[in-house]
């Protein structure tokens, strides 16, 4: 795991243009528009920033939405733990699994359907072909080469000038060569699954009532008025635990996520469920150890439920897709305990895993990337259980790094019915396209109903603040050096080139531009 002061710099390779795709929401053989780049190798940091801006991960390759031309609009979307209560449908899934786990009650009747997110390739549309062709197009071993001879002469200035090397982002890369050509891009997409748009409750609402708490809470009122000294008295004679009602003023608060997913189990219950968070990394012996269990569940749960060939779900896909990523690990005291990075969060029952998902941490979120499980376990709504299990999760890596504070879960597809789900799980916010500002989803679903890009600032002179405002100040990695772009022009003087750093630059903005390093061969 990289230390907190030898970080190594991100190293992103663009691809000028907007790439045309096959939608996998409304299957648009050419409707799907987005901008993308290879990372060779990514910060934390910067991929936060990055995913603020609208990118999204699959694998190494990260790609941007054109939002005002693709045929599905995709707004990020996060949820904000913090505030975050269970709505009716998310308890009965709680209750649902508690009972499993302690009866081994299995009440497939009452198991709504869930809706899915399409398949990897389809989560990014048809950027396959592309991916397929990357590492040709981005010359991995050419590009590790340069870094060697870059780093050995970044030594070399560091001896004579110590003030040079310290404003030199390059030293802080001296553990990329390692990283590059390691990994190839991967397909994926936040898959968190609940219950079908409308049969969820309304968290805008209060919380329902049956008629039966209602005549309880009436009793109770008139037995306090009858009795104030002695008022859990009738209820206690009926057989209620004392818990339920303590003195002076009983709190009628529902029970909070963690109360429902943590709730105890007899000591003689059916079943023993364990979740466990390894590192996505081969020198993890965890994750080593785990690896064909984890892949084998991955190709029951394509083969099922994506109806994938058994050749589109092969070792070296399930590697790309989800055992591949930029990031890369970070560890430093002020964050949590398990660092972030990339991870899979893994559902052990009764010594077997029936559940993976895949889930990066950063360091103001949780951000959800895929989620597969075993089929013959659907009854118990895993989708639905794992993104629960991830907000707790959130909520406690929050009590050490308080900054760590929200739960993304992909994007957001009005457009798309069985996409809209995700917006059941609040307080939500949707990231606006133009200013990139967060704002409540309450705000933007009147907008999304009457057309489906919209921009949700509704400040007519707001503008996005993080822009590229100096280009020239990109830092640009050219034939083993680094330098600002305002300096590789004057160099190459190539205009058809200057085309494509602009759009670069203006899509990742100046924070990113100035740190992250931008390939050119």
């Amino acid at each position: 795991m990289a230390s907190w002061a030898a970080l190594s710099s991100s190293i992103v390779e663009y691809f000028q243009g907007e790439d045309f795709y096959r939608c996998g929401y409304c299957k648009n053989e050419s409707g799907s528009r987005s901008n993308g780049m290879w990372a060779h190798t990514m910060t934390v940091q910067d991929y936060q920033d990055l995913i603020d801006r609208g990118w999204r991960r699959s694998g190494k390759y990260v790609y941007k939405p054109v939002m005002n031309q693709t045929c599905c609009p995709q707004y990020t979307i996060r949820c904000r733990p913090l505030q975050f209560q269970p709505s009716k449908s998310h308890k009965k899934v709680l209750k649902k699994m508690l009972k499993f786990l302690a009866k081994g009650e299995i009440s497939r009747g009452n198991c709504e359907d869930e809706p899915m997110e399409p398949t990897m390739e389809d989560a990014v549309a048809g950027d396959v072909a592309l991916i397929n062709k990357l590492d040709i197009q981005c010359d991995l071993k050419t590009l590790s080469d340069d870094l060697k001879e870059s780093l050995k002469s970044e030594e070399r200035k560091k001896g004579k000038s110590s003030k040079k090397a310290e404003s030199n982002e390059l030293i802080q890369s001296q553990n990329i060569e390692a990283k590059l050509g390691s990994g190839e891009p991967s397909h994926s997409l936040g898959v968190l699954t609940v219950p079908k748009p409308g049969k969820g409750a309304d968290l805008s609402k209060p919380p329902c009532r049956k008629a039966k708490e209602i005549r309880k809470e009436r009793k109770r009122l008139k037995l306090m008025q009858q009795n104030p000294a002695g008022e859990l008295q009738g209820f206690q004679s009926q057989g209620e635990p004392r818990s339920l009602f303590p003195p002076k003023a009983r709190s009628n608060q529902p029970k909070s996520l963690e109360d429902l997913i943590f709730e105890s189990l007899p000591e003689n219950a059916s079943h023993k469920l364990e979740v466990r968070l390894v590192p996505v990394s081969f020198e993890d012996p965890e994750f080593k150890s785990s690896f064909s269990q984890s892949f084998s569940l991955y190709v029951k749960y394509q083969m099922a439920i994506h109806q994938d060939p058994p050749d589109e779900c092969g070792k070296t896909e399930f590697t790309r897709f989800l055992c591949s990523s930029p990031l890369e690990a970070e560890n430093p005291p002020n964050g949590p305990d398990c660092g972030y990075g990339s991870f899979h969060q893994q559902y052990w029952l009764d010594g077997k895993i029936i559940a993976v998902g895949v889930i990066d941490i950063l360091p103001y979120c949780v951000s959800s990337v895929y989620l597969y499980y075993d089929p013959d376990y659907s009854f118990l709504s895993l989708g639905v259980y794992s993104a629960l299990r991830e907000i707790a999760f959130t909520r406690q890596l929050h009590e050490k790094t308080s900054q760590l504070s929200y739960y993304y879960m992909g994007f957001y597809i009005h457009s798309c019915p069985k996409m809209k789900y995700k917006g059941h799980y609040r307080p939500s916010d949707l990231l606006c396209p133009e200013t990139y500002v967060w704002v409540p989803i309450e705000q933007c679903l009147p907008s999304l109903e009457n057309s489906k890009y919209c921009r949700f600032n509704q400040d007519p002179e707001a503008v996005d603040e993080g822009r590229s405002k100096e280009p020239d100040r990109l830092q640009v990695f050219h034939k083993k050096a680094i330098l600002p772009y305002g300096v590789y022009k004057k160099q190459r003087r190539d205009p058809s080139e200057e085309a494509s750093v602009l759009q670069y630059a203006s899509l990742v903005g100046q924070a990113c531009a100035e740190r992250m390093l931008l390939f050119r061969s």
